[in-house]
């Protein structure tokens, strides 16, 4: 994990993104899988793309925008909370990323 650390060679950067990209999706999916959440293909795709997001931001150090966290209200505790078990393993990403998470788990848990 990158802890803070951005890296400015971009090269580097991106190689690093992908490897924590690659590594936090698999954590992702078996926490899922662990929890009987099966994103459909759609679910799958875009929860992907947030991760390697994630992941990138983690690398370079860039902000997310300001986010509303009245938006996440409606959002239950057990997603919130395996978004933020996600988050913490990234370990220099800020709580507004858990909020975003968790909308793709809850969707996710429709699906049963």
């Amino acid at each position: 994990m990158n802890n803070g650390a951005v890296t400015h060679v971009p090269e580097e950067q991106a190689t690093l993104t992908e490897q924590l990209a690659d590594r936090m999706l698999q954590q992702v999916f078996a926490l899922l899988s662990r929890r009987n959440i099966v994103p459909n293909d759609v679910q799958e795709q875009m929860l992907t793309s947030h991760v390697r997001a994630m992941a990138h931001r983690s690398i370079s150090g860039e902000p997310l925008p300001e986010v509303d966290a009245s938006l996440f209200e409606e959002i239950s505790e057990d997603s919130m909370m395996l978004a933020r078990e996600v988050v913490a393993q990234f370990g220099n990403l800020p709580d507004e990323e858990a909020w975003l998470l968790s909308v793709h788990f809850e969707v996710a848990k429709d699906n049963l």
